[in-house]
């Protein structure tokens, strides 16, 4: 096994240790509490917290993959180029308004709970996926485009054998992109009642205890790190496999 593939495995195994038997860490964070704070947060179920947390962001990710790989489609066909500008614009909005602006804008139309985050983790994380779909269309050889033409093969056919194949790897690097951000900045959906792991980090912050804090951050941050690595992976391999794509 590979030193980095090995150190990936111990992070994967202590994250799950810690969500099933989170008692069992308490003499780890000890040290970081004061006046005899308990070490462990065991106000909510970490295990359920952090499973809500990726639920959380795995429908906006997956929702905000699905609109800006479909717009990324249409504006690089001949009949949609027209509407680049406004999909760009689309994409754009979660840039232009930070999450927690988006927070204040939906909680009182959507109340308060998952909603609001959602949308404000979909919007946000639009862009990247968007522009590195928008690359990896544009991008591919037209040499290629015209030797599958030559071969018989339909716009249709084109499309979803050749040109998504060569420009997957660029995909699934802007999908990593929006699902790192995502795990992170979902923590302020605790801030709307939403269940994340930022329960865990409000928590030590109103209570003015930092094991809360370090403990909240830590699951956070080896989700994020477990996550990026797993889409690189899929990104190496995608780019590996993009050369069978070739017609002849």
């Amino acid at each position: 096994m590979k030193p980095g593939l090995f150190i990936r495995a111990g992070i994967a195994l202590l994250l799950l240790a810690f969500l099933l038997w989170p008692e069992a860490f308490a003499p780890v964070f000890r040290p970081f509490t004061q006046n005899d704070a308990p070490p462990i947060y065991l106000q909510s179920d970490l295990m359920g917290l952090a499973l809500n947390h990726a639920m959380l962001v795995l429908i906006a990710v997956g929702l905000g993959a699905v609109i800006a790989v479909g717009l990324g489609i249409l504006v690089t066909r001949p009949a949609g180029a027209e509407f680049l500008p406004l999909s760009r614009a689309i994409a754009n909005v979660g840039q232009t308004f930070p999450p927690i602006a988006v927070l204040a804008l939906t909680v009182p139309v959507l109340g308060f709970g998952p909603a609001p985050t959602l949308v404000a983790l979909l919007l946000y994380g639009l862009l990247p996926i968007f522009e590195n779909t928008l690359t990896g269309l544009s991008g591919v050889d037209p040499a290629v485009a015209e030797a599958a033409r030559g071969a018989g093969m339909t716009d249709r056919q084109r499309l979803w054998q050749v040109e998504m194949p060569l420009a997957l790897p660029l995909i699934l690097s802007g999908i990593r992109v929006s699902t790192v951000i995502a795990i992170s900045t979902a923590t302020i959906g605790s801030t709307v009642a939403a269940r994340t792991l930022g329960e865990v980090i409000i928590g030590g912050l109103l209570s003015n205890n930092p094991a809360f804090i370090l403990q909240g951050g830590l699951v956070v941050g080896a989700m994020a790190v477990l996550t990026h690595d797993a889409f690189s992976w899929a990104e190496r391999r995608a780019a590996r496999r993009a050369g069978r794509a070739l017609p002849g």
